[in-house]
């Protein structure tokens, strides 16, 4: 596997795994599965896994520690605080009940990820969204103390702004910009991709296969369980998935072209628009990790990248990225793709 810098001195594996499907959001799977997973990506060196304190809720963090007993020398681990999270029993997506981005959440939630992962460091540490009531500098200032204790190597941010990535980055060097980025959600390109480079933070993009749409993991005709967050999403009701459809088989042409799948090209794709890029794709499953590892093998000319890019105008996707109830924890002002 290869490998890329994320800022000023963080290597990572060219392509990373987020690992939040295996406890949260897409109904989980046997914690067995799950840890088997793990093990063949560190095998095949996809070791830059990513997690977060809310994934579970605590959950995805503890199944880690578990499966990289022995093996945290040969990984990269991020996580990340900023939501408020209901106390009571169950899991799932209706326990994160706000934000909070604090310095005191930031330093508790950061102690509570040391132990639940098994670690004395964590090597990335993200707010997980910017909390419109403190200022981020309060925020990465706090994650900045932490670094100085030896608690954090590197501190990353998730869907900023502009303007609250240029004061995040004023008040303590940041690593990595963590947001949405695929072939059916390019709102990063007009302004913040241009700033993370200008200011030499990495950019990792999460959900870069569209939560599976763009791998053909999911289609209309899915039944999504009571527990699987994109069964609220706009771009994944019934009638959106149907409009959208057409791209995905375009996918499947220009791919079979290549000799590769969908998946692998839609990852091909992220990985040809910088080489400051690490996309974090989601799978539970060892065939589907395998598959996307063998993205990073596939070079696309700038030929190729334009007619993928030509074949999916993103003002043609339907559907809006996130419903009423989650637009709160987007960067200010963006309601759409």
């Amino acid at each position: 596997m290869r490998t890329r810098r994320l800022g000023q001195g963080l290597e990572v594996s060219a392509l990373g795994l987020g690992c939040m499907g295996m406890s949260h959001a897409y109904g989980g799977q046997e914690e067995v599965k799950s840890i088997a997973t793990l093990h063949r990506a560190v095998e095949i060196g996809v070791t830059f896994l990513d997690t977060a304190e809310v994934y579970g809720p605590y959950a995805n963090e503890i199944l880690l520690g578990k499966a990289l007993k022995g093996l945290r020398n040969k990984v990269t681990i991020a996580t990340k605080f900023g939501f408020k999270i209901a106390p009571e029993a169950g899991d799932g997506v209706s326990r994160m009940i706000g934000l909070d981005g604090s310095p005191a959440n930031a330093k508790r939630v950061a102690e509570a990820s040391l132990k639940r992962l098994g670690t004395d460091v964590i090597d990335l540490f993200y707010l997980h969204r910017p909390d419109p009531q403190v200022p981020v500098e309060e925020s990465v200032g706090a994650m900045g103390d932490l670094v100085r204790e030896g608690k954090v190597r590197f501190v990353g941010v998730s869907e900023f702004d502009a303007d609250q990535l240029r004061r995040a980055h004023r008040e303590h060097p940041i690593a990595a910009l963590q947001s949405e980025y695929s072939l059916w959600t390019r709102g990063v390109e007009a302004e913040i991709l241009p700033l993370t480079r200008e200011l030499g933070i990495g950019f990792v993009p999460f959900s870069p296969l569209g939560r599976g749409f763009l791998a053909g993991a999911v289609d209309a005709s899915t039944e999504f369980g009571a527990d699987d967050f994109r069964r609220g999403l706009p771009r994944f009701q019934k009638e959106a998935m149907v409009a959208n459809a057409r791209f995905v088989a375009t996918l499947d042409r220009i791919a079979a072209a290549h000799g590769i799948t969908k998946a692998q090209l839609a990852l091909a794709w992220v990985l040809a628009k910088g080489d400051d890029i690490v996309p974090i794709p989601g799978t539970r499953k060892i065939e589907r990790l395998e598959e996307n590892a063998r993205a990073v093998e596939v070079t696309l000319s700038a030929a190729d990248v334009a007619e993928i890019e030509a074949a999916i105008p993103p003002e043609e996707i339907t559907g809006a990225r996130y419903g009423a109830s989650t637009t709160a924890y987007l960067p200010q002002g963006e309601k759409k793709a």
